[in-house]
């Protein structure tokens, strides 16, 4: 299977986005369906997705996996829950089939050890209990602090979104890529190969800027901890569906074909546990 392992769908009319919070969102301030996106996976033979939450809200969530028990192309969910909740573990086992992993917007929080927090750490082994994955959506600031907490929990399965977000529009190359380079020496952490696009000058930006901070991810997590993702449709906003599938494709062409069938599809399979989904349900 080829897998997009990170996208998302919202409708602002019907929830906010509070990280939408300037002029600069206008362009993907509007609803984005399920049908929107199907016909740029089959453009480039993605078989399957997984469906990223994209604001704090368990009503969300429950609309991202009434989206995953439809028929259609989403394999798995990472939904959002209070992490700090003493209700968690009831929480997470009301929830429907289809969630894969949870996610939090750590790279908000103004405490950049937020990870460290004893409720949240609480919060990780629960979902460690219930083979559920973690992504850390984090940027350099709080790459130390997830370092720690993945180093903490050996039990859980993390999986480190848009490879920490370095600052690729200004060239910035250090402390990003020694700690990502410590990061990846933990065994039950992977990365996606996503959203550095936006990282970088939307309106001015070329594959030879992005693809240092790609293949860096690549070689220090290897590609059976690397998986693709486009951040759909937030890539909108520096390139199209097509343009963020050929940077990829051109980040891993000096790897074998096995390797890239892991980046394009293995990982993510393995890591959320997608195998075990039908492509269609009754």
């Amino acid at each position: 299977m080829r897998i997009d392992a990170h996208h998302h769908l919202w409708d602002p009319t019907r929830r906010a986005q509070p990280w939408m919070d300037g002029p600069w969102a206008d362009p993907i301030r509007r609803r984005y369906t399920q049908a929107d996106l199907v016909p740029h996976l089959a453009a480039h033979r993605i078989d399957g997705t997984v469906l990223v939450q994209s604001s704090a809200s368990d009503r969300e969530t429950l609309e991202l996996l009434a989206v995953a028990a439809a028929d259609g192309p989403v394999r798995g969910v990472v939904g959002w829950a209070d992490l700090t909740a003493p209700g968690l573990p009831d929480a997470l086992a009301a929830l429907p089939t289809g969630l894969v992993g949870l996610r939090h917007q750590v790279q908000d929080e103004p405490d950049p050890d937020w990870l460290g927090r004893p409720e949240v750490r609480r919060g990780l082994r629960t979902l460690a209990d219930r083979g559920l994955v973690y992504d850390l959506l984090v940027t350099p600031r709080e790459l130390p602090a997830a370092q720690a907490v993945v180093r903490a929990l050996p039990e859980l399965s993390f999986v480190l979104d848009h490879a920490a977000k370095p600052a690729v529009a200004r060239g910035d190359w250090q402390p990003w890529a020694s700690a990502l380079t410590a990061l990846a020496a933990l065994p039950n952490v992977a990365c996606k190969l996503s959203g550095l696009v936006t990282e970088a000058d939307w309106a001015a930006w070329r594959p030879r800027q992005i693809l240092p901070y790609a293949r860096h991810a690549l070689d220090a997590f290897g590609p059976d901890r690397v998986m693709f993702g486009s951040d759909w449709p937030v890539c909108t906003l520096a390139a199209d569906y097509a343009d963020v599938v050929a940077l990829a494709e051109a980040a891993t062409d000096r790897l074998t074909a096995p390797e890239r069938r892991a980046v394009f599809g293995g990982t993510a399979t393995r890591v959320y546990g997608l195998a075990a989904w039908p492509r269609t349900r009754p």
